[in-house]
């Protein structure tokens, strides 16, 4: 049986505003109801694809307004803590997988989570998909491992993205309740994001967000919902 009250929740996560995008919804439920202590791990920048090369000098301003964000994003779900890394966007297969399991490692030892939420290994985005495979080979199940149960969550505009042939599709298993309040407070929180942040019909725009939450809710009976994945869980 799965618990999540009084649980200490670590979210890994490729891009600043993937942890609000797959589940701020439910984390925001966790910390005003379910009294868990959730720390957010971002791993790459998110800005430097947007040019022909990676060239961080040039877009420092946008890393920096980027960083900020990603302050201000936070506070609005209210994630306890956050650790902000800067692997090189949508280049995650371009460096060792080591690099990224000893960074989630490294969290682990000092943040000593019992759950980890990160993406679908399915994802159409490379970074989504090696950070699942970084987090599932950090989190070997030996007989000292203190994370005992690891869920995957869809990321809007990375998920339904991928081939309609591939054999890896996100079918949820869990699903949480939200409010309206909760909604409310990611979509907020999305609209921090000054360089990520779209229009309808982009999934990312809060209309979308909402009809999201609104058809997952239907699945299971309820006005709004966020689905997950349960990959591991050790009770």
């Amino acid at each position: 049986m799965l618990d999540l009250k009084n649980k200490r929740i670590m979210i890994i996560v490729a891009h600043p505003d993937d942890e609000l995008l797959g589940c701020g919804a439910t984390m925001n439920k966790l910390l005003l109801e379910y009294n868990c202590t959730i720390r957010a791990v971002i791993l790459g920048e998110g800005i430097t694809s947007r040019s022909n090369q990676r060239d961080t000098d040039k877009v420092k301003e946008k890393l920096s307004t980027h960083k900020s964000n990603i302050n201000t994003a936070a506070k609005k779900i209210g994630y306890s803590s956050i650790g902000v890394y800067d692997f090189p966007d949508n280049r995650f297969d371009s460096i060792a997988l080591l690099d990224l399991v000893k960074t989630i490692e490294k969290e682990k030892e000092s943040f000593c989570p019992e759950i980890i939420f990160t993406h679908h290994g399915g994802d159409l985005n490379i970074d989504h998909q090696k950070t699942f495979e970084a987090v599932m080979t950090a989190c070997r199940p030996m007989s000292h491992e203190t994370v005992r149960t690891i869920i995957t969550f869809e990321t809007p505009s990375g998920t339904e993205w991928s081939s309609s042939t591939d054999p890896k599709h996100f079918i949820p298993n869990f699903f949480i309740e939200v409010s309206i309040k909760n909604l409310e407070a990611k979509i907020k929180a999305m609209e921090s994001y000054e360089f990520e942040k779209r229009k309808y019909p982009h999934p990312r725009s809060p209309e979308a967000l909402k009809i999201l939450s609104q058809q997952r809710g239907i699945t299971v009976g309820k006005n709004y919902a966020e689905a997950f994945t349960i990959v591991r869980l050790i009770s």
